[in-house]
């Protein structure tokens, strides 16, 4: 190999390498934002993080990009990068766009589903409705990924703009509401009860109740937390 094709080779492992190490930060900093152990509204010190993580400033900065991209940090002018609090209002907004969107990848995911996933999600709300009565309910709603049965059915629909919307643009601040809002404004059993009937409907193939009862499931969430602006 000539000193030409090593360069290129050299500089393309070490993108490699400096791009396996952003998309791990990446995870890192999702996770602690969505928990709340990077509070919300914290400003975002690249210093403090590059030392915090022992990274360098360059899968940082492509890191903080990644985040912003899926909502969860934004840039205010003479103020830099925060991360996002989650106002009550914004959070209505994200329910509304739930709604349609969910209830769509229900309808399509009555169509697409295949036997092997309907068995799959059946095994999922068992073991969901185990872990509530051990844990009282209290982390129900932290279940993300193949664990999360609204992530599952949007994987159904087959339909990949409805699962680039879902599952990354508002997957993560989903998440990080149902991690940081108070308690009385959830309601677990009610929510596995409202997932069995969807799984039902979905494996009844009968799409236009699938989108109804899913619909009807996030509007449930989205008129609790407009009671919760209301008492505040």
């Amino acid at each position: 190999m000539n000193v030409e094709l090593k360069a290129v080779a050299n500089k393309s492992l070490s993108s490699d390498k400096e791009n396996t190490k952003s998309e791990s930060l990446t995870e890192s900093l999702v996770e602690s934002i969505v928990s709340g152990e990077i509070e919300p509204g914290s400003k975002i010190s690249e210093p403090e993080l590059a030392k915090r993580y022992q990274v360098s400033r360059g899968p940082l900065r492509e890191a903080i990009m990644r985040l912003e991209g899926l909502g969860l940090i934004e840039r205010i002018p003479h103020v830099g990068a925060r991360v996002i609090s989650l106002e009550p209002e914004k959070l209505v907004e994200l329910y509304a766009v739930r709604e349609a969107l969910e209830g769509m990848a229900a309808r399509l995911a009555a169509r697409y589903i295949t036997q092997e996933e309907l068995l799959s999600l059946e095994t999922l709300l068992s073991t969901h409705s185990r872990h509530i009565e051990q844990v009282e309910g209290s982390s129900y709603f932290h279940q993300h990924g193949d664990f999360d049965f609204h992530y599952r059915i949007i994987k159904a629909s087959r339909n990949s703009k409805l699962i680039g919307l879902l599952c990354n643009e508002l997957y993560h601040l989903l998440r990080m509401y149902r991690y940081q809002s108070p308690r009385a404004q959830s309601r677990p059993v009610e929510a596995l009860n409202e997932h069995k009937f969807i799984l039902q409907a979905i494996r009844n193939r009968d799409e236009e109740l699938a989108e109804m009862l899913m619909r009807r499931h996030i509007s449930g969430s989205r008129k609790l937390i407009e009671q919760q602006i209301l008492m505040d």
